[in-house]
């Protein structure tokens, strides 16, 4: 069997070797997850498969800080941000679906006939089956989680197959899920790459009853693609070039603090993060000056430090993409107002480092304000009205999500309703309930997560009608 190196982002050295599934292994463990829903998996109590969600949300407690190393080492994350998002929101995804889950009910009417007769027509769902799950590397145990919590408590059985950059939280996993009692065949890892490899060979294969996928909108395309011939349902979470709308009434620091957050996070490697801040002319000097000072205040340093801000990209072509797009957009004219380079970093100096970069000067027509660049930087773009605003924003083949900084809250609420996307938040970023849809349109995605929704893409309705 094949190999790979697992690297760490933070010093770029080589800390483990991961074995490279082929078509014979991943086809192993497709079949496993088939044999398990045949043992009798679909069929557990409702009950007892939220049971043992709770009991996988206490588990990985227990080894909470496991979870974190491997997360920090995987992922070059600072490790505050790995305790405080990516691991605390893993326990919380499998306790709020075996909340969702143990409370979900059915749909169920009374239908009039002829002479005075009628019909009951109600709803049972069942689980979708094999589900492959593709993850990717920027939120790995987060997003890994938010799919797999909802598909086990439906009754499916999934083959996961995290990203290649990030392997080593879907393998603890699988301990903690064998521990939390999880039946054989339930939960199954493979490891590898894309085309040509685990991920092409799990999404072809004839025993997968539905993909979801997170990750490039490219990918997403070629999943579809293997997907077609089977006519498989698929859900996907794919990229964004996301806005933010910043009047000139709102609260200067409180937008500053709000925009920092959904620039700079994770290194930009958020899907969520915004590429694109339009700010109302009048406080356009204020937006671009505070942003300046609030990026040169973030610290680049050890991972492990809990002093640390922001870690590195996530991989040496990942950086030379993002440090590309650097040169594409002082090629059209931009002004580098802060960042635009590679930082020195001492003993971390073959780390994959990156300066926070903002620019202004662009225009949306500029390929930097266009395409997806997932990484620390942004284009700061004045404007004068509210519809230019709106359009601008909207000016983009994506939509996943949208930030409106403003005062004004009828106002907010109309900006927020124009924007095509699937989330638009009004003066705050990434805030989160659970229990909403989430979901992109255009190339961000197809169909929605989360509550209820997550349970429709997991399960297949059968309606059944009954004459009284």
């Amino acid at each position: 069997m094949q190999s790979f190196d697992a690297v760490d982002p933070a010093t770029g050295k080589v800390f483990a070797q991961v074995h490279e599934a082929d078509d014979v292994l991943v086809g192993r463990a497709v079949n496993a997850a088939r044999r398990a829903l045949d043992r009798g998996w679909a069929d557990t109590p409702v009950q007892e498969r939220v049971a043992l969600l709770r009991r996988a949300a206490d588990g990985i407690e227990r080894r909470f800080e496991d979870f974190v190393a491997a997360e920090v080492r995987d992922t070059g994350k600072p490790v505050t941000q790995a305790r405080n998002l990516d691991v605390a929101r893993a326990v919380l995804n499998f306790r709020t679906f075996a909340d969702i889950v143990a409370a979900a009910g059915e749909e169920a009417y009374l239908t009039d006939l002829s002479g005075g007769r009628q019909a009951l027509n109600y709803t049972v769902r069942k689980p979708l089956g094999v589900v492959a799950v593709i993850v990717p590397w920027n939120l790995p145990l987060l997003l890994l989680t938010w799919k797999i919590a909802p598909a086990l408590a439906c009754g499916n059985a999934v083959v996961v197959k995290p990203s290649e950059e990030t392997p080593s939280t879907a393998s603890l996993l699988a301990e903690v899920l064998a521990e939390a009692g999880a039946p054989k065949g339930v939960y199954n890892v493979v490891h590898g790459f894309g085309s040509g490899s685990a991920g092409q060979y799990l999404t072809q294969h004839h025993g997968i009853d539905g993909v979801t996928f997170t990750g490039s909108s490219d990918t997403g395309a070629h999943v579809m693609r293997a997907v077609a011939p089977r006519v498989r349902p698929v859900s996907f979470e794919l990229g964004g070039k996301n806005a933010a709308i910043v009047f000139d009434d709102v609260d200067v620091d409180d937008a500053l603090d709000g925009l920092s957050r959904s620039v700079f996070t994770n290194t930009g490697q958020v899907c969520l993060c915004t590429e694109r801040v339009y700010v109302q002319r009048r406080i356009f000097d204020d937006i671009a000056d505070g942003l300046v000072r609030r990026a040169q205040a973030l610290r680049l340093s050890d991972p492990w430090s809990d002093d640390t801000t922001t870690g590195p990209l996530i991989s040496e072509k990942h950086r030379h993409k993002v440090l590309d797009y650097l040169t594409v957009a002082e090629e059209a004219g931009a002004t580098v107002i802060t960042g635009g380079g590679v930082p020195t970093m001492g003993a971390l100096s073959g780390g994959w480092w990156i300066e926070p970069t903002l620019w202004t000067g662009l225009t949306n027509k500029d390929r930097a304000a266009r395409e997806e660049i997932f990484g620390p930087v942004a284009a700061l773009i004045p404007f004068d009205t509210t519809e230019e605003a709106v359009t601008l924003a909207n000016d983009t083949d994506y939509g996943l999500a949208a930030s409106v900084w403003t005062n004004d809250l009828r106002r907010g609420h109309d900006v927020a309703q124009r924007m095509r996307t699937g989330i638009s938040w009004v003066n705050t970023w990434f805030t989160r309930e659970l229990r909403s849809p989430f979901g992109g349109v255009g190339l961000s995605g197809i169909g929605r997560e989360g509550g209820e929704h997550s349970l429709h893409f997991y399960t297949e309705p059968t309606n059944v009608c009954v004459q009284l």
